[in-house]
Parts: C-alpha cells; structure tokens; sequence
C-alpha cells in the first residue's frame, strides 16, 4: 500500500504595523510534514513509528517522503538521500520577521487572529497550529464498535484487536481458524481466543503449548503402583492383588478360588497371598504337600506293655503280646499252639501278627501285602486262602509260587477304617500230614488319600 505523497505549500502572512514597518511571515507545513524550530524548515512525519498497525498482512512499513509505503519483507530498499533533503526543503519556508531598527526590543503586535491552520489543525495560545485530537474532544465519526486512532491533522477508525473491518463493520476474528496458535484444542472469544489442552495435560507457560501432566507425582491416584504414561497414567497392584472394576484399586486375589491344585489338602486365602494347611496327623512340606506325621517317634502316648504303629494320619497302640489261650509268644509278634495241648490239634499250629497302612481311596486293583513261608519241608504242598476277614470281597489272594502268595485289593476302601484279615497257609505232605499257620494282618485305611 503505498500512502499518497504531497508537496508542501507555502502559505505567507505578511502584518504592517501602523507605527513601525515590520514584516512577520508565517510557515504552514503540508500533510506528511511537521515544523522543525531548530533547522528552521518543514521535516517529514515518520509515519511508521506514530501509526499503530500502519501495514497489514505481513507487510513491512517504510517511510517517505510526506507519506509511507507498505512493501513486501523481502523488498530492498535504496534511499536518495539528496532528493529526501530536497522533499523537506520545498515542504516549508522559514518565518522572516523584519523591525526597523528604530525599536529592535518592541514585540510584534498579536497575530492571533490573522493565523490560518489547515483542516484538523488549531490556533494555541502561543500562535501556532497544533492538531486537533479528535478523538480526545470527540468530533471524530468512529463507529461505537471501533478505536479512534488521532492522527496529525486528522484520525482513524480502526478496529479492537481481535477483529477486523468487514464493510464498514468490525467482525471478530476467528483465531482458530488461522494456522494454529494452540497445540491441542482453541477456543474462540469475542476479541480473543485460549487454548485448552486434552485429558492428561496442561498449558504450558506460554499458553500454547500442552505439556504431559505426571499423574503418578502431583497426586498418585492409584492405591498401590502408578506408572505415568502420555497423557494418563496406568496402576497396578501388588502380587497377590487384582484392579478393581474401577482400575484404580486393588482387590485381593483369591487363589484358592482360581485354582483347586494349588494345596494338596486345603487352601487358605489371605490378604495379598494363600497358604496351605493340613488335616490333624499330617504337617506341611514344601508349602502345599501334606507329609503324615510320625507320632510314635514325636508323641508315642502307648504304655510299656504296648507297641505304637504309626499310620496315614494318626496311630494305634497294639499289645506287646497278642497271644490268647492257647496260644503262647515265642518270637515278636508270632504265637504258637503247644503240640502237648489237645486244644491245639484243630487249631493253626501258629499265628503271626502283622500291621500295615494304606491311603484312603487307593487305586486298585494293588497289590498290597505278600505272604510266605518261614519254613520249607520236602515233598510238601503248600496252599493259601483268605481265613477270614473279606465277607465283602475287598481282597484277593493270588498264589505266586509254591511257597508265597500276593495279596491283592479289587475293591477301594476309604478311611479311617481298621480291616483284620487272616491268611492262612494249608500245608500237606505225602504221608498227609496236614498243618496249617495263620498270618493276622491288620489294616488301616487312613482317612485321606495323602
């Protein structure tokens, strides 16, 4: 844009005194142009120093001669100084007052009424033209949406910052729709614009920016570990602990309900972990297995005359001797009917005490117990058969040679329950000679499968 240059007119007043022949003459500079007292002539108005916004879009202001020029940034510009010199010397004349020499002292009469001062321009009290503030004494026609701007001689209607003409109109400026002035979101205002950052972030300092706000530090909004990511932030619990539905607290995870394998006997859940514990008679090893506890070598509560036998669970006191009539002990455990007692012709010739354990619920069909003679005679048969003691079929006794048999469970027995089972072995020679001797096996069925 380039404002509009004038030259200067000279406008001469020339006052004769009646007394004394005097000349006074009086400079008016032209638009663009103001009086310098000190070099005595008309200088010219930098116009980009005093005009507010004087060039739009981007535009650079640059000074001439009773005027400016609006040029593109990348414009170079090559001054004359002689010719900017010349301008300003043709813009105004130097007031002459002439006395005679009669009177040098005398002061020239009043010219207050003979001064004439171009349009936007006013007499002062000290004669000379001073300009008009339009806008201060409110002569001026600036619409109630726009800014009066004084000028030098005259004023200028603009518009608040923050909108701009349209018409004869003053429309605000949409900020947000220009290249972005904010990082994540702007809002528009009459005027104005501000930025607002997105969930997780802040303005920065300079109202613009968006910066991370680090949840985890300012406030830990988690009940147990923050982690602070871009924008949000995730927590996590402790081991032994869950998020919530809320993903913010956490629960306690109750193992022993996710998973039926992690005690051997019974889980316990607690805060943050699970233990595991076991039946009476049983202790924990490795932190979930139940071991069974020996009590006959810990607590044998058994009295002297008795023996303890430990099994799956607990333990039993047996007599130190089980021999009843007619029967007399002749080794541990093993009784024996004298030949010399009549008695004792129809009964086994002896019985031997045995004991043993087996788990509750145990596969089958197991073998569990083998029998087998202490003593072999030539030319004998021996033959083996349940006395007594599977009135329910539970057992099964297989013959694996000539002097043993294997006894073997078919149906599965579940505890704590006690069987006694009488094994007897036939034994025939040649000469038929018959005898007999029972085993006596007791056994406990603990009352677990461990």
């Amino acid at each position: 844009m380039l404002t509009a240059v004038f030259l200067a007119a000279l406008i001469l007043i020339t006052v004769h005194s009646q007394e004394t022949e005097e000349t006074i003459t009086y400079t008016q500079c032209t638009d663009g142009y103001e009086w310098d007292p000190v070099r005595q002539r008309c200088k010219d108005i930098d116009e980009c120093e005093i005009v507010p916004d004087a060039c739009k879009g981007g535009m650079k202001c640059v000074n001439h001669y009773g005027g400016y020029l609006c040029l593109p940034r990348t414009a170079q510009i090559i001054v004359n100084e002689r010719e900017e010199a010349a301008a300003e010397s043709t813009s105004g004349r130097n007031s002459v007052i002439r006395r005679t020499p009669a009177d040098p002292q005398r002061a020239p009469p009043n010219p207050t009424h003979q001064i004439q001062c171009a349009a936007g321009y006013e007499q002062s009290d000290h004669n000379v033209c001073q300009d008009i503030d339009e806008c201060a004494t409110g002569t001026h026609n600036c619409r109630a949406d726009q800014v009066c701007v004084n000028l030098r001689g005259s004023f200028s209607c603009q518009c608040p910052p923050g909108y701009q003409k349209r018409g004869e109109q003053c429309v605000d400026i949409d900020e947000c729709t220009l290249p972005p002035y904010c990082h994540h979101r702007c809002v528009n205002t009459p005027g104005s614009y501000y930025c607002q950052c997105n969930a997780g972030f802040q303005l920065a300092s300079n109202n613009h920016t968006c910066v991370d706000i680090n949840e985890c530090d300012a406030n830990n909004p988690c009940a147990q570990q923050c982690y602070n990511i871009l924008g949000s932030f995730i927590c996590q619990c402790n081991p032994g602990f869950e998020l919530s539905s809320d993903r913010i607290n956490c629960e306690d995870t109750d193992e022993c309900r996710t998973s039926s394998y992690l005690c051997q006997y019974q889980c316990v859940n607690e805060p943050g972990k699970f233990s595991c514990v076991c039946p009476e008679g049983y202790q924990v090893v490795g932190g979930r297995t139940c071991q069974d506890i020996n009590e006959c070598e810990t607590t044998n509560e058994c009295r002297e005359d008795e023996i303890c036998w430990n099994y799956h669970g607990g333990f039993r006191c047996y007599p130190r001797n089980p021999c009843q009539e007619p029967y007399v002990l002749t080794s541990e455990n093993r009784c024996v009917c004298p030949v010399s007692n009549a008695i004792c012709r129809e009964l086994p010739y002896s019985v031997v005490y045995k004991y043993m354990s087996i788990r509750s619920d145990r596969t089958v069909p197991s073998d569990i117990f083998q029998i087998q003679a202490t003593t072999i005679y030539p030319n004998t048969i021996n033959t083996f058969r349940i006395k007594s003691g599977n009135e329910n079929g539970e057992f099964y006794l297989r013959q694996t040679s000539a002097v043993s048999a294997m006894l073997v469970l078919v149906k599965s027995l579940s505890g704590p329950r006690e069987h006694i089972v009488d094994l007897e072995m036939l034994t025939v020679n040649s000469l038929n000679y018959r005898t007999s001797s029972v085993l006596r096996l007791t056994i406990i069925v603990g009352p677990y499968a461990f």
